[in-house]
């Protein structure tokens, strides 16, 4: 029986006010670990201000997908941890959420503050939902306009979403294509001499 994967279903940003500090949560999807940094240093450029921006991510399939947290100057345990707990209750991969916070000059205590980063990470991961992650594959193809209507079909029969095309000389197209197919459609392309394919991750 296959295994069901989720991830969040789409970026969203929620946020709220605890004892006047503001709590700003934002979730999105990625799929490596540099995306997930990439994601970290634009909400800290949106929010220069902000005192803390404490987050965590969690990346990768099967038994040993890779979570990491920070607490990003809060104490050692109360928001990188919990807001990964927010993760891991959902039951979601490839995804990241980060807890921005502006404080309101009242101190929150321990509790107070575990609290905080954790109903801010959940309260977000539930308003932006979460879907079935699709395992897929990247397909790089090369071919002659002849080639082009069956190509298309046999990406159109085997669910393929088409990530760039050029057409110049020759046709170059990019897919990504659900794993489940990879064997019929690799079978399908060996048979066509006159297409060049690359397979990716």
């Amino acid at each position: 029986m296959d295994t069901t994967y989720f991830i969040v279903a789409r970026a969203f940003r929620w946020e709220q006010k605890i004892e006047r500090s503001l709590f700003i949560g934002d979730t999105c999807a990625v799929t490596s670990t540099e995306e997930a940094q990439a994601v970290i240093n634009r909400i800290k450029e949106e929010h220069p201000k902000a005192n803390h921006h404490c987050y965590a991510y969690r990346v990768g399939l099967g038994n040993y997908p890779t979570a990491y947290y920070s607490d990003q100057g809060e104490p050692s345990g109360t928001a990188g941890q919990p807001i990964l707990n927010a993760i891991l209750h959902e039951e979601l991969t490839n995804t990241i959420v980060v807890v921005t916070r502006y404080f309101g000059g009242k101190k929150l205590g321990i509790r107070g503050l575990i609290d905080a980063y954790h109903s801010t990470a959940l309260q977000t991961l539930k308003q932006a939902g979460k879907k079935p992650l699709i395992p897929a594959f990247n397909l790089e193809l090369e071919l002659d306009y002849p080639q082009l209507p069956l190509i298309n079909h046999l990406l159109q029969t085997y669910e393929a979403e088409i990530l760039a095309q050029d057409y110049g000389a020759t046709v170059k197209l990019t897919a990504r294509v659900p794993e489940k197919h990879r064997p019929a459609l690799r079978d399908a392309l060996a048979a066509l001499r006159e297409v060049q394919w690359k397979e990716g991750n």
